[in-house]
């Protein structure tokens, strides 16, 4: 059994975990001009490809990954997880060859797949009727992972320019990795393995959904949330992109710009994490529409007022992750979740990470336009409609949660509170 303290220091370390996986995420975004120059590529699009090798890579085994956290230990699966993560890194920084660097941010991405299915189900079990608060609370390391990613890649990359050239984005990355692969050993032996109390055998006969219309409710969830990933996740490249190319920020200046999206989220996320286990449609709705009216503003704002609109943005948009995982986790059993999430996080991963090449494909497209505004205006209106439309995925959360027989899950009697 769990003590409320144990519990406690578990949800901390998995919420550090949290931090290191999306770091590793965001990390290459101030760099990818200098990855350019590095390589010697003719276009940007080569250096944005890594990172969607390295997101396809993380996203595209959720399933997997999930078989084995609903069948096996999922501490040891996060600590392995991270681990192989900062491997990867580490030999992304060496890469001597394109298709090195290739091969060690898909080992890296690899190693990213392992988090959330693992650890999404482990929360929700640890802390039923308080899911949304424990995955809001989780979330902060999200918004701390995606804040210092950029932050310190590029700080660290602009200081030693001078000094290396085109390679100084080679320092923060093999730093960034060779810390992750500290932090694998440091949960490894600080967290506790949740207590189990289904068997191996029981796991393994409970199917996903019992019913199969129950495939197409959930199919359109992973679909239409998959829209929203896609558009965040280019309004975080594109971004990086856009202040480079049109209003002149060198790496630095990029990081820290692209941080302000993500730094709110420290708030936004157990906030909104919170409000939303009185009632998630209305929150979910509400911080996925103002994000999509920031995305279209984007563009048309100048350079001074890029950092209050990511910012805005980001206090919205990332506050949507843990109360759409808490809708889905607590709409199937424990046995599932696992699977469930994987499959979720898979789809929208794969399709939400395309963003990065695409982007890279139409910032070459643009030629000499890149450097305008203007160029830009249609492209953040389209990312904005598409997030918008990922609300219709509200509606299909419902009938899966009816015909699973699920009811709002009440906190178990030994539960504490996650904050006292």
């Amino acid at each position: 059994m769990h003590t409320g303290q144990h519990r406690t220091r578990t949800l901390w370390l998995t919420g550090t975990l949290h931090a290191f996986t999306h770091l590793y995420q965001v990390a290459l975004m101030p760099l990818y001009l200098l990855i350019q120059r590095d390589f010697h590529f003719q276009s940007v699009g080569k250096a944005t490809l890594l990172l969607t090798v390295l997101m396809v890579a993380c996203f595209g085994p959720s399933y997997p990954i999930g078989v084995l956290a609903d069948r096996g230990n999922r501490k040891t699966l996060l600590s392995l997880g991270l681990a192989l993560n900062g491997l990867g890194f580490m030999a992304l920084a060496y890469a001597p060859s394109y298709g090195l660097a290739l091969t060690a941010v898909a080992v890296a991405g690899f190693g990213g797949s392992f988090y959330h299915p693992a650890a999404t189900a482990m929360v929700s079990k640890l802390f039923p009727g308080q899911t949304g608060k424990a995955l809001g609370l989780v979330g902060i390391g999200a918004g701390v992972g995606f804040f210092l990613g950029p932050v310190y890649a590029g700080w660290r990359a602009a200081q030693l320019e001078p000094v290396l050239g085109a390679a100084a984005w080679r320092v923060p990355v093999r730093e960034l990795g060779i810390a992750g692969v500290l932090m694998a050993l440091a949960f490894a032996w600080l967290a506790q393995a949740e207590q189990r109390t289904d068997t191996h055998l029981q796991r393994k006969q409970v199917p996903l959904f019992p019913a199969p219309s129950l495939w197409g409710w959930f199919a359109g969830y992973c679909f239409a949330f998959s829209l929203r990933d896609f558009a965040g996740a280019s309004m975080a490249s594109l971004g990086s992109l856009f202040v480079q190319n049109v209003h002149g920020f060198n790496p630095k200046a990029t990081g820290l710009a692209l941080s302000g999206i993500f730094v709110a989220s420290i708030v936004s996320n157990p906030l909104f994490g919170s409000l939303s286990d009185r009632g998630r449609k209305r929150w979910i709705a509400l911080t996925i529409l103002v994000a999509a009216t920031m995305i279209a503003l984007f563009p048309n704002v100048p350079a001074a007022w890029t950092v209050p609109v990511y910012i805005i943005y980001g206090f919205f948009f990332m506050a949507s992750y843990p109360m759409t995982e808490a809708a889905l986790m607590e709409s199937v059993p424990d046995a599932v979740r696992g699977r469930v999430f994987g499959l979720f996080v898979m789809t929208g991963g794969v399709i939400g990470n395309l963003s990065h090449w695409a982007v890279g494909a139409k910032s070459r497209s643009l030629g000499a336009a890149v450097h305008n505004a203007s160029s830009y205006f249609l492209i953040y209106l389209g990312l904005s409609l598409l997030l918008a439309i990922s609300l219709i995925g509200l509606l299909c959360v419902d009938p899966i949660r009816r015909r699973e027989g699920k009811q709002p899950v009440l906190a178990e009697s030994d539960s504490t509170p996650l904050l006292t």
